[in-house]
């Protein structure tokens, strides 16, 4: 394998780092009355891998997608022999560190990081396609144990953080507590719900409460979406063509989620909620609260001033951090104005869907910064955020 690029700076941790799901976790984790209905990766009559959810095959992740999911990597020839082969490219041709916990503190050494709060992969793609919320809720609860268990042995380097859905505030609400007593250092959802609720809707108050009482953060993260989640301006676009288009405008649906929480006043409702936006860059943020301010203080913010006593900016800069990406080439004159405190780099390890020489591209980014502000940006912001020490 090519070596890996090693961070000239020490202390560094991965605020967003993925692992690949192994394709049986769901056989072995769902609780019994469900396994028959798990999500895994399964071969066509073409020998080609898809996504199975509920028996069916996903209408995005097919085709031999699976194996694609983790090629970080191999775009940037850091090509890793797997043995022995299973049979599944999705398995064998996994980067290191991407399904094994012991390979990830490898991977960590390799590269001088000090940890890594990990992220799925599988389970943010097969619940934009799962409209059973109960098959979606036992899902998660499965995922979450999973990670749980991957990172036990790890020392804390890696940082289990589990995934909720709102589609039943309820559920997320039981599944945020069980999974505190197990252990996580946080919970995320993605931009959408199935019940169309923004993710400020009071609905969710119940959600937002148990983290403030737990101590957890909450993270707002992509993921693939359903169709009609999609804007109608241009018709229907959004069919693998527009990889491009739809790739760059992700971010949209984190930023609507985002900006939901001022909308209903969560910040003032819940002063003791951290709330961390992921993966989604973080340069847009200076403007972006400019925007919100600006439009507070506007007659057209009238039913914002009615929620919050302070303006956006404020509550951002009390509790909410944000992670960059390392190729971002403005950020680093975006930080000193947003506050130094409130931004931590992430990898997005093994999706290609970023460049794969993120540790040069945070060295430069690093090196950028001003001296004061390199270590919370490389992890002290970061481990703040989720309420961890040093």
């Amino acid at each position: 394998m090519k070596p890996l690029p090693r961070l000239p700076f020490s202390g560094a941790v991965d605020g967003d780092g993925h692992v690949l799901e192994p394709p049986d976790l769901w056989d072995r984790y769902l609780e019994p009355g469900f396994r028959s209905r798990a999500p895994g990766i399964r071969t066509d009559h073409n020998g080609l891998e898809y996504l199975e959810i509920d028996g069916r095959s996903s209408k995005i992740v097919r085709g031999g997608v699976p194996v694609g999911l983790g090629a970080m990597d191999r775009v940037a020839g850091y090509i890793y022999e797997r043995e022995p082969k299973t049979g599944l490219r999705y398995v064998d041709e996994a980067p290191l560190g991407a399904m094994d916990a012991s390979e990830r503190l490898e991977r960590l050494d390799l590269e001088n990081l000090a940890r890594v709060f990990l992220y799925p992969t599988l389970s943010l793609f097969w619940i934009a396609e799962s409209e059973d919320e109960d098959l979606t809720q036992a899902g998660l609860r499965a995922y979450n144990r999973w990670i749980v268990d991957f990172c036990s042995d790890s020392g804390g380097r890696l940082i289990p953080i589990a995934q909720l859905s709102l589609g039943d505030p309820e559920a997320a609400e039981r599944e945020l507590r069980r999974a505190a007593r197990d252990g996580v250092a946080g919970v995320f959802v993605p931009p959408f719900q199935w019940s169309r609720k923004p993710l400020g809707d009071p609905a969710h108050d119940r959600v937002f409460a148990a983290a403030e009482e737990c101590g957890l953060a909450l993270g707002i993260h992509p993921s693939l979406e359903p169709k009609w989640t999609a804007p109608g301006r241009y018709g229907d676009y959004t069919s693998g063509k527009y990889s491009f288009f739809l790739n760059v405008t992700s971010a949209d649906a984190v930023r609507h989620a985002f900006t939901s929480l001022f909308q209903y006043g969560v910040f003032e409702k819940f002063p003791k909620l951290r709330v961390v936006v992921l993966e989604s860059g973080a340069g847009w943020v200076g403007y972006w609260l400019d925007r919100m301010d600006a439009v507070y203080a506007s007659p057209q913010g009238i039913p914002a001033r009615q929620v919050l006593s302070e303006k956006p900016s404020f509550y951002f800069r009390r509790q909410c951090w944000i992670s960059g990406d390392p190729d971002e080439t403005a950020l680093a004159a975006i930080i000193p104005v947003v506050g130094p405190d409130r931004f931590f780099w992430a990898s997005d390890f093994p999706h290609p869907d970023h460049p794969p020489e993120y540790i040069p591209e945070l060295a430069r980014l690093t090196g950028q910064l001003p001296e004061s502000a390199r270590a919370g940006f490389l992890g002290a912001n970061v481990l703040g955020a989720f309420g961890i020490g040093d």
